[in-house]
């Protein structure tokens, strides 16, 4: 299956997938800091465009773990989430250089997250037909997709999931997740939820209202949505109000950071080649991955 022509890649996913998963360490530059992770990353990035070849992509970084607006927002965002220590903090530097000089574009903020800096390049890509893939695999993004063409792209588990998909695998449509993150809250990011709604009572509610700011104006029938409890509902969701403006802030993702004057920016360009043998070598690498970044290349396509 060959991959749609624009991919917007949420890099902390798959850097964090290696850095956790290997065993032990097999690579590591000249410091002794290990680069097993950007090993692992690059040969991702590699493996997508031998595999598919896309025209377009940008990688994503997080950058804003504490600066962010949503910290202002709310000081307890993420807060269970420990900072990257400096080996981490080396690798994820070396991810993002790797991306570089494989001729892709980045993207990083130290006020806005990488899934906004997705969320704004996805609705830029928008003005044009192409098929646009977002690979990650944080449900979160999924409240994207407003387009039948594009998917939702779990890569390391080869499974895509468009529109409708969407809808089936989470029980809400991709416009509804931030609605049913701001009832059921959202652990990994320290988002509270209403006290006594679960995802099952949330569903309900957001299949019958379509949304919470219809759930709001109609408080009077939420005890006739079939499900347990109704009658008590409209009291929790009344007194949670405020708590369920603040979740809906925190899980929107912004999609209006200017980041492209035309699409076509995220064109792939060449690799730098020479560059990066240097940099494979640095890292305390073999040739392997030199060597498949020299077939890759677009100028020899």
């Amino acid at each position: 299956m060959t991959a749609p022509a624009v991919c917007l890649i949420d890099a902390s996913i798959y850097i964090f997938r290696y850095y956790f998963a290997l065993p032990e360490s097999r690579f590591s530059e000249r410091e002794g800091h290990s680069t097993d992770a950007v090993y692992g990353f690059t040969g991702f990035l590699l493996q997508l465009l031998e595999r598919h070849r896309p025209e377009r992509l940008a990688v994503c970084f997080d950058e804003s773990l504490e600066t962010g607006f949503r910290h202002q927002l709310y000081p307890l965002y993420k807060s269970s989430r420990a900072l990257p220590d400096a080996a981490l903090e080396f690798q994820l530097k070396a991810c993002a250089e790797a991306a570089q000089l494989l001729g892709l574009a980045t993207f990083a903020s130290t006020r806005y997250e990488a899934d906004d800096l997705i969320g704004s390049l996805y609705l830029s890509c928008c003005a044009e037909p192409t098929a646009i893939a977002i690979l990650s695999r944080d449900k979160d993004l999924a409240q994207l997709l407003a387009r039948e063409q594009d998917c939702f792209w779990d890569y390391s588990a080869d499974v895509r999931y468009q529109h409708d998909d969407i809808t089936i695998k989470y029980g809400v449509m991709p416009a509804q997740i931030v609605d049913y993150l701001a009832l059921v809250g959202d652990a990994g990011d320290d988002i509270p939820g209403v006290p006594g709604i679960g995802a099952k009572t949330a569903i309900a509610l957001l299949r019958y209202f379509g949304s919470l700011d219809a759930l709001f104006a109609r408080l009077d029938e939420v005890a006739q949505v079939p499900v347990r409890g109704a009658r008590t509902l409209a009291a929790k969701i009344l007194a949670a109000q405020e708590q369920i403006k603040l979740a809906q802030q925190l899980a929107t993702i912004v999609q209006d950071i200017p980041l492209l004057e035309h699409p076509k920016q995220l064109q792939r360009s060449a690799v730098k080649l020479d560059q990066f043998s240097a940099f494979s070598r640095a890292m305390g690498w073999t040739d392997a991955l030199a060597q498949r970044a020299r077939k890759i290349n677009p100028q020899q396509d």
